[in-house]
């Protein structure tokens, strides 16, 4: 029986890194000082060369991209767009291209309305501290796979009450969706 997921680093050090089947990539990217969390989803299929370098890997081939832009209630710049924050805590969209849903505990979770396409090649970094790269191999319940995992680490990682996790899961579903795969 397949994984559901693996470690992306290791799944391609096994040589278990699905090319034409493709996955879905769910990259963090954690501020260490507070639960301030950004994760870039990536769906890709049909790889046509793939490699490692120092910064990551790099995947020839188209890719649909999903960013999930969770802030918490004391973070002091909420008033800017989020392509505009410093390095590390941006995403490449305005608020009116987000959709928001704000948690009982004040928690901000945004996420794009519209995947961003990466024609011929995107590049996944190689995480850094309690950072991580998933894969999550296309299975018939991958999608019930993603949303338990958003699920867990919106209530564990980004500390909100779990029943507005679900619903902030079922949000990046729904961005998931997109894609078009489906």
């Amino acid at each position: 029986m397949a994984p559901k997921a693996l470690d992306l680093f290791q799944a391609y050090s096994q040589g278990k890194l699905p090319k034409e089947e493709g996955g879905y990539i769910v990259s963090s990217f954690f501020k260490e000082t507070s639960a301030y969390a950004i994760y870039e989803v990536v769906s890709y299929d049909n790889v046509k060369n793939l490699y490692a370098s120092d910064e990551g890997l790099t995947f020839e081939t188209d890719g649909s991209k999903l960013f999930v832009l969770v802030e918490p209630a004391s973070f002091p710049q909420k008033y800017i767009e989020p392509f505009r924050r410093d390095r590390g805590l941006k995403i490449p969209h305005r608020f009116s291209e987000v959709d928001t849903f704000s948690a009982k505990n004040q928690t901000r979770v945004m996420v794009s309305k519209e995947p961003i396409i990466s024609y011929s090649s995107f590049t996944i970094l190689r995480p850094t501290g309690v950072n991580f790269s998933l894969i999550f191999y296309k299975t018939e319940e991958v999608l019930d796979t993603l949303n338990f995992f958003f699920q867990e680490t919106l209530n564990k990682e980004a500390q909100i009450p779990r029943t507005d996790a679900r619903k902030a899961a079922e949000l990046v579903i729904t961005g998931i969706k997109k894609f078009g795969v489906w």
